[in-house]
């Protein structure tokens, strides 16, 4: 941990939205497009905390899929145009709304991990039969 106290915080919104390491803001987080790397090339911190789940999916779902959708839609819907007219507008705003975001959200997701120290939650299982001194009313 002492190792640790060594780095000073960095912001998780300028790492990881540049796809950073967050301890030294260095290294590159990413191998390929989504695919995190084992270790950071620079500190060599451990990624294997990092767990974004699909959080990144969601977020481009919520944000940038619907609206992105409905733009479709509308077109669709006010002038009916023939399919290829989709496929030069509908297509690359879909793309660029909802494929381009995915990497910048993760790298944030995956810095505010580290940065906050999250972690899975845990039961805490204290003793089953506490000494008489330490039972708590209810106050």
């Amino acid at each position: 941990m002492a190792y640790e106290a060594n780095w000073a915080p960095l912001s998780p919104y300028s790492t990881g939205i540049r796809g950073r390491c967050p301890r030294c803001g260095q290294g590159h987080l990413f191998n390929g497009f989504l695919t995190l790397r084992p270790n950071c090339e620079v500190c060599g911190l451990d990624y294997s905390f990092a767990d974004p789940a699909d959080g990144p999916a969601f977020f481009v779902i919520c944000f940038a899929c619907v609206p992105s959708v409905a733009f479709a839609v509308w077109i669709e819907v006010m002038f009916q145009p023939p399919f290829w007219v989709h496929f030069l507008i509908s297509l690359p705003v879909l793309i660029i709304t909802c494929v381009l975001p995915l990497r910048p959200l993760k790298g944030w997701l995956v810095n505010s991990q580290y940065f906050y120290k999250a972690e899975q939650g845990r039961l805490d299982k204290g003793p089953a039969n506490p000494p008489a001194g330490d039972r708590r009313s209810g106050d």
